[in-house]
Protein backbone atom coordinates (compact mmCIF):
# COMPACT_ATOMS: atom_id res chain seq x y z
CA UNK A 1 0.00 0.00 0.00
CA UNK A 2 1.29 3.45 -0.92
CA UNK A 3 2.15 5.78 1.95
CA UNK A 4 -0.48 8.50 2.08
CA UNK A 5 0.70 12.07 2.56
CA UNK A 6 -2.84 13.03 3.47
CA UNK A 7 -2.45 11.17 6.77
CA UNK A 8 0.19 13.72 7.77
CA UNK A 9 -2.33 16.58 7.65
CA UNK A 10 -3.45 17.39 11.20
CA UNK A 11 -7.12 17.17 12.04
CA UNK A 12 -8.86 20.45 11.27
CA UNK A 13 -11.11 22.08 13.83
CA UNK A 14 -14.68 22.78 12.71
CA UNK A 15 -15.12 26.29 11.31
CA UNK A 16 -18.15 28.56 11.17
CA UNK A 17 -17.51 29.26 7.51
CA UNK A 18 -17.51 26.85 4.57
CA UNK A 19 -14.46 28.63 3.10
CA UNK A 20 -12.08 26.48 5.17
CA UNK A 21 -11.21 23.51 2.99
CA UNK A 22 -9.51 20.26 3.87
CA UNK A 23 -7.31 20.43 0.77
CA UNK A 24 -7.41 22.85 -2.18
CA UNK A 25 -9.34 21.56 -5.17
CA UNK A 26 -7.01 23.23 -7.66
CA UNK A 27 -3.30 23.89 -7.10
CA UNK A 28 -1.26 25.93 -9.58
CA UNK A 29 2.54 25.86 -9.54
CA UNK A 30 5.16 28.14 -11.08
CA UNK A 31 8.05 25.70 -11.49
CA UNK A 32 10.91 28.18 -11.11
CA UNK A 33 14.61 27.94 -10.37
CA UNK A 34 15.85 25.24 -12.73
CA UNK A 35 18.59 27.41 -14.20
CA UNK A 36 19.87 28.63 -10.83
CA UNK A 37 19.80 25.08 -9.46
CA UNK A 38 22.05 24.02 -12.34
CA UNK A 39 24.34 27.06 -12.12
CA UNK A 40 25.05 26.44 -8.43
CA UNK A 41 26.22 22.95 -9.37
CA UNK A 42 28.32 24.04 -12.34
CA UNK A 43 25.90 22.40 -14.76
CA UNK A 44 24.25 23.70 -17.94
CA UNK A 45 20.76 25.15 -17.57
CA UNK A 46 19.36 22.20 -19.49
CA UNK A 47 20.46 19.91 -16.66
CA UNK A 48 18.25 21.92 -14.33
CA UNK A 49 15.27 21.58 -16.64
CA UNK A 50 15.84 17.83 -16.86
CA UNK A 51 16.07 17.58 -13.07
CA UNK A 52 12.83 19.52 -12.87
CA UNK A 53 11.04 16.59 -14.49
CA UNK A 54 11.81 14.55 -11.39
CA UNK A 55 10.20 17.22 -9.24
CA UNK A 56 7.14 17.22 -11.48
CA UNK A 57 6.89 13.46 -11.19
CA UNK A 58 7.08 13.62 -7.38
CA UNK A 59 4.54 16.43 -7.23
CA UNK A 60 2.01 14.64 -9.42
CA UNK A 61 2.21 11.59 -7.17
CA UNK A 62 1.92 13.66 -3.99
CA UNK A 63 -0.98 15.72 -5.36
CA UNK A 64 -2.84 12.55 -6.21
CA UNK A 65 -2.30 11.14 -2.73
CA UNK A 66 -3.55 14.35 -1.16
CA UNK A 67 -6.78 14.31 -3.14
CA UNK A 68 -6.14 17.42 -5.25
CA UNK A 69 -8.57 17.54 -8.18
CA UNK A 70 -6.61 19.78 -10.57
CA UNK A 71 -2.86 20.43 -10.78
CA UNK A 72 -1.83 23.18 -13.20
CA UNK A 73 1.90 23.58 -13.85
CA UNK A 74 3.49 26.50 -15.68
CA UNK A 75 5.57 24.56 -18.19
CA UNK A 76 6.47 27.27 -20.75
CA UNK A 77 5.40 30.90 -20.95
CA UNK A 78 4.92 33.11 -23.98
CA UNK A 79 7.88 35.11 -22.68
CA UNK A 80 10.15 32.06 -22.58
CA UNK A 81 10.62 32.26 -26.36
CA UNK A 82 13.12 35.05 -25.61
CA UNK A 83 15.57 32.49 -24.22
CA UNK A 84 18.47 31.10 -26.29
CA UNK A 85 17.28 28.85 -29.12
CA UNK A 86 19.19 25.82 -27.82
CA UNK A 87 17.44 26.09 -24.45
CA UNK A 88 14.02 26.58 -26.06
CA UNK A 89 14.58 23.56 -28.31
CA UNK A 90 15.49 21.48 -25.27
CA UNK A 91 12.36 22.62 -23.41
CA UNK A 92 10.20 21.76 -26.41
CA UNK A 93 11.55 18.19 -26.34
CA UNK A 94 10.84 17.66 -22.64
CA UNK A 95 7.11 16.94 -23.06
CA UNK A 96 8.02 14.06 -25.38
CA UNK A 97 10.48 12.60 -22.92
CA UNK A 98 8.31 13.10 -19.86
CA UNK A 99 5.09 11.76 -21.35
CA UNK A 100 6.81 8.82 -23.05
CA UNK A 101 8.25 7.77 -19.69
CA UNK A 102 5.35 8.67 -17.41
CA UNK A 103 2.21 8.14 -19.46
CA UNK A 104 1.82 4.51 -18.28
CA UNK A 105 1.87 5.68 -14.64
CA UNK A 106 -0.54 8.52 -15.39
CA UNK A 107 -2.90 5.98 -16.89
CA UNK A 108 -2.49 3.70 -13.88
CA UNK A 109 -3.24 6.61 -11.53
CA UNK A 110 -6.32 7.62 -13.55
CA UNK A 111 -4.83 11.08 -14.29
CA UNK A 112 -6.30 13.12 -17.14
CA UNK A 113 -3.89 15.31 -19.11
CA UNK A 114 -4.89 18.59 -20.68
CA UNK A 115 -3.19 21.74 -21.95
CA UNK A 116 -3.87 25.44 -21.46
CA UNK A 117 -2.05 27.68 -23.89
CA UNK A 118 -1.63 28.79 -27.49
CA UNK A 119 -0.98 25.90 -29.85
CA UNK A 120 0.33 28.24 -32.55
CA UNK A 121 4.10 28.38 -32.60
CA UNK A 122 4.65 25.10 -30.77
CA UNK A 123 6.71 22.51 -32.68
CA UNK A 124 4.76 19.65 -34.22
CA UNK A 125 6.62 17.04 -32.15
CA UNK A 126 5.68 18.85 -28.93
CA UNK A 127 2.02 19.08 -29.91
CA UNK A 128 1.94 15.43 -30.97
CA UNK A 129 3.30 14.31 -27.60
CA UNK A 130 0.79 16.41 -25.68
CA UNK A 131 -2.13 15.49 -27.93
CA UNK A 132 -1.32 11.79 -27.60
CA UNK A 133 -1.39 12.07 -23.80
CA UNK A 134 -4.63 14.05 -23.91
CA UNK A 135 -6.27 11.49 -26.18
CA UNK A 136 -5.12 8.44 -24.22
CA UNK A 137 -6.19 9.90 -20.86
CA UNK A 138 -9.43 11.60 -21.95
CA UNK A 139 -11.68 9.02 -20.28
CA UNK A 140 -9.74 9.03 -17.00
CA UNK A 141 -11.73 10.38 -14.08
CA UNK A 142 -9.04 11.18 -11.54
CA UNK A 143 -6.85 14.24 -11.06
CA UNK A 144 -6.52 16.64 -13.99
CA UNK A 145 -2.91 17.45 -14.88
CA UNK A 146 -3.06 20.73 -16.77
CA UNK A 147 0.09 21.87 -18.58
CA UNK A 148 0.21 25.64 -19.11
CA UNK A 149 2.29 25.49 -22.27
CA UNK A 150 3.04 28.50 -24.45
CA UNK A 151 0.82 30.31 -21.99
CA UNK A 152 0.55 33.99 -21.14
CA UNK A 153 -2.34 35.35 -19.11
CA UNK A 154 -2.55 38.75 -20.78
CA UNK A 155 -2.62 37.12 -24.21
CA UNK A 156 -5.33 34.75 -22.95
CA UNK A 157 -7.46 37.65 -21.73
CA UNK A 158 -6.96 39.64 -24.94
CA UNK A 159 -7.96 36.59 -27.00
CA UNK A 160 -11.10 36.21 -24.89
CA UNK A 161 -11.99 39.88 -25.43
CA UNK A 162 -11.49 39.49 -29.19
CA UNK A 163 -13.84 36.49 -29.30
CA UNK A 164 -16.48 38.35 -27.32
CA UNK A 165 -16.10 41.50 -29.46
CA UNK A 166 -16.40 39.45 -32.64
CA UNK A 167 -19.58 37.73 -31.45
CA UNK A 168 -21.06 41.03 -30.29
CA UNK A 169 -20.27 42.69 -33.63
CA UNK A 170 -22.02 39.82 -35.43
CA UNK A 171 -25.05 40.23 -33.21
CA UNK A 172 -24.54 36.78 -31.68
CA UNK A 173 -23.83 38.08 -28.18
CA UNK A 174 -25.61 40.82 -26.27
CA UNK A 175 -22.96 42.93 -24.46
CA UNK A 176 -25.41 43.38 -21.59
CA UNK A 177 -25.21 39.65 -20.86
CA UNK A 178 -21.44 39.69 -20.35
CA UNK A 179 -20.54 39.07 -16.73
CA UNK A 180 -17.68 37.28 -15.00
CA UNK A 181 -19.15 33.85 -15.63
CA UNK A 182 -19.71 34.57 -19.32
CA UNK A 183 -16.20 35.99 -19.72
CA UNK A 184 -14.73 32.94 -18.01
CA UNK A 185 -16.20 30.73 -20.74
CA UNK A 186 -13.72 32.15 -23.25
CA UNK A 187 -10.59 31.34 -21.23
CA UNK A 188 -8.41 28.23 -21.58
CA UNK A 189 -9.56 27.14 -18.13
CA UNK A 190 -13.29 27.58 -18.78
CA UNK A 191 -14.25 24.16 -17.46
CA UNK A 192 -11.90 24.14 -14.47
CA UNK A 193 -12.40 25.56 -10.98
CA UNK A 194 -10.24 28.58 -10.22
CA UNK A 195 -7.01 27.74 -8.39
CA UNK A 196 -7.33 27.78 -4.61
CA UNK A 197 -3.59 27.78 -4.05
CA UNK A 198 -0.63 29.12 -6.03
CA UNK A 199 2.85 27.83 -5.26
CA UNK A 200 5.99 29.51 -6.60
CA UNK A 201 9.48 28.16 -6.10
CA UNK A 202 12.96 29.74 -6.06
CA UNK A 203 12.30 32.76 -3.85
CA UNK A 204 10.69 34.92 -6.52
CA UNK A 205 7.54 36.72 -5.33
CA UNK A 206 5.53 37.59 -8.43
CA UNK A 207 2.92 36.04 -10.71
CA UNK A 208 4.85 36.39 -13.99
CA UNK A 209 1.76 36.68 -16.20
CA UNK A 210 0.32 33.40 -14.92
CA UNK A 211 -3.45 32.89 -14.53
CA UNK A 212 -4.04 36.54 -13.61
CA UNK A 213 -7.83 36.30 -13.94
CA UNK A 214 -8.10 32.87 -12.33
CA UNK A 215 -5.89 33.66 -9.33
CA UNK A 216 -8.05 36.58 -8.15
CA UNK A 217 -8.87 34.87 -4.83
CA UNK A 218 -6.17 32.21 -4.65
CA UNK A 219 -3.96 31.83 -1.60
CA UNK A 220 -0.30 32.45 -2.48
CA UNK A 221 2.60 30.43 -1.06
CA UNK A 222 6.22 31.17 -1.89
CA UNK A 223 9.29 29.09 -1.11
CA UNK A 224 13.04 29.58 -1.61
CA UNK A 225 13.37 25.95 -2.72
CA UNK A 226 14.39 25.58 -6.36
CA UNK A 227 11.96 23.52 -8.40
CA UNK A 228 14.31 20.52 -8.94
CA UNK A 229 14.49 20.14 -5.13
CA UNK A 230 10.71 20.40 -4.63
CA UNK A 231 9.28 17.32 -2.91
CA UNK A 232 6.04 16.03 -1.47
CA UNK A 233 6.96 17.51 1.90
CA UNK A 234 7.01 20.99 0.35
CA UNK A 235 3.59 20.48 -1.23
CA UNK A 236 2.35 19.29 2.13
CA UNK A 237 3.75 22.41 3.83
CA UNK A 238 1.99 24.62 1.27
CA UNK A 239 -1.31 22.85 1.88
CA UNK A 240 -0.92 23.08 5.64
CA UNK A 241 -0.42 26.83 5.23
CA UNK A 242 -3.47 26.97 2.95
CA UNK A 243 -5.61 25.22 5.56
CA UNK A 244 -4.67 27.85 8.14
CA UNK A 245 -5.80 30.71 5.91
CA UNK A 246 -9.16 32.37 6.52
CA UNK A 247 -10.68 32.66 3.05
CA UNK A 248 -13.38 35.32 3.33
CA UNK A 249 -13.65 36.30 -0.37
CA UNK A 250 -14.29 39.92 0.56
CA UNK A 251 -16.77 39.13 3.30
CA UNK A 252 -16.44 38.56 7.02
CA UNK A 253 -16.84 35.52 9.24
CA UNK A 254 -19.55 35.90 11.87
Amino acid sequence: MLFSLRRLLPAKKPQKTSHHNEVPRHVAIIMDGNGRWAAERGLPRTAGHHAGMGALRRTIRAAGELGIEVLTVFAFSTENWKRPKAEVDFLMRLPQEFLKTDLPELMEKNVRVRMSGNREGLPLHTLQAVDTAIEKTKTNTGMILNFALNYGSRAEIVAAVRKIAFLAAKGKLDPQTIDENRFNQYLFTADLPDPDLLIRCSGEIRLSNFLLWQLAYAELWFTDVYWPDFKGEHLLAAIEAFRRRDRRFGGINL
